[in-house]
């Protein structure tokens, strides 16, 4: 299956085509591999030894009570290490998203991805796109901040952490989320919005329009840290007029140390490197420019 959108397809779109962490983890939480919803049958993913790694899944409280899951990878090591919020897709934790952490745990960083849709399910493991959405539709912005709450609290306890020096990247679904933990978090250094959506959709509904709310464009003048914005000018999810949309807000905040990149011909979803959205060449530069980007913001 293409997914096109951030937040899942719309009703035309649905059409074929090592070590563990010691104390606190947990085993066997996620999972075990890619979401068959959105896997290739030709992929070839990117895959991330763990050598040099300690990783694992974990678990803490969050302020609704949940015991919110979470995978880690960091290097081996006492650190402190500096910290990255890693934010999935309408997916969930599957082998992408644990893939993605640990290249940031090569990169120097500790990576900690929760899962902000386990309350109601695993959306990992399934295939029946009406009810991914469903799962994904349940975790309103007030539960979504309250977990990317918790892990900072928690990460913020752990010695290995620097809990002082903090960025945040998602993906689709989770790029929303970088925007919105970036004008709401004055701790996080520097966030990474991949393809994340970033106002309404010209069609949508009021109910559309209010559940997702706040919409990153009306977020500008909140943004407490740099943002970089990784898109694709062949996003049908996301079109280029809400990212000009964006731009502008940014430049009218005076947020100028924030911007939105846009690569030509890219669809949505061109760094899932198991999907057939994939475009190597984009997702490489993506990640040089996020990896440049922590360098400047988070890791110093």
């Amino acid at each position: 299956m293409s997914l096109i959108r951030p937040e899942g397809p719309q009703a035309e779109d649905l059409v074929l085509s090592r070590r563990t962490l010691g104390a606190g983890a947990v085993g066997g939480l996620f999972f075990a591999g890619y979401a068959p919803a959105a896997l290739a049958a030709q992929a070839s993913p990117v895959t991330t030894d763990g050598a040099g790694l300690t990783q694992g899944d974990v678990s803490f409280p969050a302020p609704d009570g949940f015991d919110l899951p979470a995978f880690v990878a960091r290097p081996d090591g006492e650190g402190p290490f500096p910290v990255v919020i890693v934010v999935s897709e309408i997916f969930g934790v599957h082998e992408y998203i644990r893939d993605i952490c640990r290249r940031l745990a090569k990169a120097g960083y500790a990576a900690v991805a929760p899962s902000f849709f386990n309350r109601v399910e695993d959306p990992a493991p399934l295939s029946d796109m009406t009810r991914i959405m469903q799962i994904v539709g349940a975790a309103d912005y007030e539960q979504v901040m309250g977990d990317v709450s918790a892990t900072l609290d928690w990460v913020s306890q752990q010695l290995w952490a620097n809990g002082d020096k903090v960025g945040i990247t998602g993906w689709c679904w989770g790029g929303k989320v970088v925007w919105q933990a970036c004008a709401r978090f004055a701790v996080i250094d520097a966030g990474v919005a991949w393809y994340g959506r970033l106002a309404p959709a010209a069609d949508a509904t009021p109910a559309q329009i209010s559940g997702g709310q706040p919409w990153p464009v009306d977020l500008a003048d909140d943004l407490k840290c740099p943002v970089l914005g990784l898109y694709g000018a062949e996003d049908r999810g996301i079109p280029l007029p809400s990212v000009e949309a964006m731009r502008s807000a940014l430049a009218r905040a005076g947020q100028t140390s924030s911007e939105i990149l846009v690569y030509p011909g890219a669809p949505h979803g061109f760094h899932a490197d198991y999907r057939d959205s994939y475009r190597a060449a984009d997702a490489a530069d993506g990640w040089s420019k996020l990896l440049a980007f922590f360098e400047a913001r988070v890791k110093m």
